[in-house]
């Protein structure tokens, strides 16, 4: 995780804020508050909550994994950028994550496997081998958010409570590593 508590997050990375009603009560452990998210009225802000709270690398692979869950509707143009962020997820390199960053920054659509290359693109480091600067914080995370739940928008919805439990379900099983 990025930091202790849920307190600690939306203190150092205020963007969450913008996409969450739900606020970490005092003392609350992240997994309770995923919990929390999780039984509101709005789940999908538990996906925004992991997306933010798991560093970034792991971030993306939650993501990852959530979209291959829902592969069927990943349209097959999807399958290329699909299969360059496992490959920067099985042997993370500055030069794959880079290639990525070019192939995602130029995609005709924000489709989610491009909103999932951006966020590889933004984990860390230079976007860009001339570009010395490392994204912003919130970007990989963001994206991850982005991703997920643009996926899970394309099903239909009768399915959609099915595959969000599934995704939270993952989660889960980061918090409770952590």
């Amino acid at each position: 995780m990025r930091f202790d508590t849920p307190q600690d997050l939306y203190l150092r990375l205020p963007e969450i804020a913008e996409l969450t009603q739900q606020r970490p009560r005092p003392g609350e452990d992240p997994l309770a508050f995923l919990g929390r998210l999780r039984a509101s009225t709005t789940p999908e802000e538990a996906v925004t909550y992991t997306a933010f709270a798991a560093l970034p690398q792991m971030s993306v692979r939650w993501g990852y994994e959530c979209l291959r869950l829902m592969a069927d509707y990943l349209d097959p143009m999807e399958r290329p950028m699909m299969e360059l962020v496992a490959a920067w997820l099985n042997h993370p390199s500055t030069a794959m994550r880079q290639r990525i960053a070019r192939d995602a920054l130029w995609a005709p659509s924000r489709t989610p496997s491009v909103l999932l290359g951006l966020a590889v693109a933004w984990s860390g480091g230079p976007v860009a081998p001339n570009d010395p600067m490392p994204a912003p914080l919130h970007r990989a995370p963001r994206s991850v958010n982005s991703a997920v739940l643009s996926c899970l928008a394309r099903a239909e919805l009768h399915r959609r409570p099915i595959f969000l439990a599934r995704f939270i379900d993952m989660a889960e099983t980061l918090f409770r590593v952590y």
